[in-house]
């Protein structure tokens, strides 16, 4: 996996590269706050924020038109072989600060207790009641359990309030994806799976058919409110910027720095683009695996919902 001319990569620079400005100018205004040093994932060239000043000094003064070019003249392209490019967005729920009839479904804070946590069966069931940890109330189990999928979110209030949640951590319990337990008891077809279809499977299910399901997942997650987020940004990433829509993926990082362009080559799906790796998950793991983040609402939970395509993944990292 040798460095080549950035030129070189196939479909080079895909569409619209001027539109990736934005993230990986997030990308360097994150960085500019860590030490040179610092660990941002992978090993060698763009493995530390030192080695992306330079780049990220002229970035700061070059125009979208000017970004093919500088990413040419400044980068080179390490190809990370044949992987998979799923999707995740920023669901919106609705919900309210106070439990009531119509509200009765917490978001946990992370508890501060040391040691092991409970499972979620066990966590639905009250055992981290009476800790003061609800941070919000929404009116769907089901909701809350996908929101806990895609790790952070936007609630809406009665008020018109709109608050983001992110990711704050998890019980340390194993991911268990519940589409494959649908797949392999016959349930759903595994060419039909989707998120769409699990939501399908529960609505005909009944809600207990659905609870129990979502428990045979015993991982949990908790959130953190995200106070002064602007709505017209995603939530912020691993990385600490936020993340862009159609622009930002979350990546494995014992492979990929947090920080670098990257170059998406799909087989469908998304057209072929520059995107910025900003973000990781418990689910990304390759060296040629992303998360393609397509922004929020039901709009960009329909586009990613079954996204699962083969993937040719190029890393961009400083001569």
């Amino acid at each position: 996996m040798g460095a080549v001319p950035v030129g070189s990569i196939p479909s080079w620079p895909g569409e619209e590269p001027a539109q990736a400005l934005p993230a990986l100018a997030a990308n360097c205004q994150a960085m500019a706050g860590m030490a040179d040093d610092a660990p941002l994932g992978g090993s060698g060239p763009g493995s530390t924020p030192g080695r992306w000043r330079a780049f990220c000094g002229e970035l700061a003064t070059t125009p979208p038109e000017g970004l093919q070019r500088l990413i040419e003249r400044r980068l080179v392209a390490i190809n990370q072989g044949e992987g998979r490019m799923t999707g995740y967005y920023e669901p919106m729920l609705r919900g309210s600060r106070r439990r009531s009839a119509r509200y009765p479904v917490p978001l946990l804070r992370r508890p501060a207790q040391p040691g092991s946590l409970p499972a979620r069966a066990a966590i639905e069931a009250g055992a981290l009641a009476g800790q003061g940890l609800e941070l919000l109330w929404v009116d769907s189990a089901e909701d809350a359990f996908f929101l806990q999928i895609q790790g952070s979110g936007r609630v809406v209030l009665d008020s018109g309030e709109v608050v983001r949640v992110s990711y704050a951590g998890a019980n340390g319990h194993p991911y268990v994806p519940v589409g494959r337990l649908l797949i392999e008891r016959g349930l759903v077809a595994r060419e039909q799976m989707s998120m769409q279809a699990i939501r399908a499977w529960m609505r005909q299910a009944g809600h207990r058919a659905a609870m129990a399901l979502m428990h045979e997942n015993p991982s949990y997650i908790f959130f953190r409110e995200v106070p002064g987020a602007s709505p017209d940004t995603g939530p912020p990433g691993t990385l600490g910027a936020p993340l862009t829509p159609g622009r930002s993926v979350a990546v494995d990082r014992d492979f990929v720095p947090l920080g670098a362009p990257v170059f998406l080559l799909p087989q469908g799906g998304p057209a072929p683009r520059i995107a910025a790796a900003q973000d990781t998950g418990g689910a990304i793991r390759g060296q040629a695996r992303a998360d393609f983040f397509a922004g929020w609402g039901d709009d960009a939970g329909e586009q990613v919902g079954a996204m699962n395509l083969p993937l040719r993944l190029f890393v961009l990292v400083p001569r």
